[in-house]
């Protein structure tokens, strides 16, 4: 009897072992790999992009850094097309998502959500033709229009929904959709308001009008698999003590008030 009762004991201990190491969280699992496995799609600006040698650089890329070495590991940055963020987070391709995603409700059904690390809202890019004619996101709403649009994102979602009657032109990055609007392709170009910000600021895009008001209000998270709320109590906890001490307006700063670094991306 004895000798059974301490089998069924054994065999319990092991058991229980296998479901802690089966239920680990993503960052348990990144702690004992020695490295953090990001997914981004690196066309985001400055959150993520590519700087002149190709190495992905930027506000969130910083973040994910910090992030790391807090964790004492590596950061191994994925890059794939931003549709491809989902279902790779989902394969286990990489640890979370860090790619400037908006929480959304549509996306919280297949992911959980960090707190939000920043927020930003959509804005519209205009061919200087429309000067005089469009003043808010409601004048665009015409058939006659073509709207340029990022795939998969929350701009072509707003854009769906504030200008549902124009004809939306749906494009796989933002540097594409701001040279149609240059070139007079598209009419107007919907997209996060720090991207446009930036891209006015470029000399080749001088001539374009915006509106400046964001129409929507969209935060930025970090996502994780659904149910993975260790990892998730870990971001948190990170995210309060970088903004606790000063990391985080350090990196803010360094993005959004200095622009030294835009001489050194493509």
């Amino acid at each position: 009897m004895i000798k059974r009762y301490c089998s069924v004991l054994l065999v319990s201990f092991f058991l229980l072992i296998q479901a802690g190491l089966l239920s680990a969280g993503a960052l348990d699992d990144a702690v004992r790999r020695g490295v953090l496995k990001v997914g981004t799609t690196p066309n985001y600006v400055p959150f993520e992009m590519l700087d002149k040698q190709g190495l992905i650089v930027g506000f969130e890329i910083d973040l994910l850094r910090a992030m790391s070495r807090a964790l004492g590991v590596e950061l191994e940055l994925v890059a794939v097309p931003y549709t491809e963020l989902l279902p790779g987070l989902t394969a286990k391709k990489f640890d979370l998502i860090g790619s400037g995603m908006t929480v959304t409700q549509e996306r919280n059904l297949k992911l959980n959500f960090s707190d939000s690390f920043i927020v930003v809202g959509q804005t519209v890019l205009l061919h200087p033709r429309l000067a005089g004619t469009v003043s808010s996101i409601e004048d665009l709403d015409e058939a006659g229009y073509r709207i340029a649009v990022i795939e998969g994102t929350t701009g072509e979602a707003a854009a769906r929904r504030f200008v549902g009657a124009a004809q939306l032109i749906s494009l796989s990055s933002p540097e594409e959709g701001v040279r149609q609007v240059v070139q007079g392709e598209a009419d107007a170009f919907i997209h996060d308001a720090p991207y446009n910000l930036i891209a006015m600021s470029r000399p080749q895009n001088s001539a374009l009008l915006t509106l400046e008001q964001p129409f929507t209000f969209e935060p930025l998270a970090f996502g994780v698999k659904k149910g993975d709320y260790d990892s998730l109590n870990w971001i948190n906890h990170f995210l309060n003590q970088i903004a606790q001490d000063g990391t985080y307006d350090s990196l803010h700063d360094k993005w959004f008030t200095d622009t030294a670094w835009l001489a050194e991306i493509e």
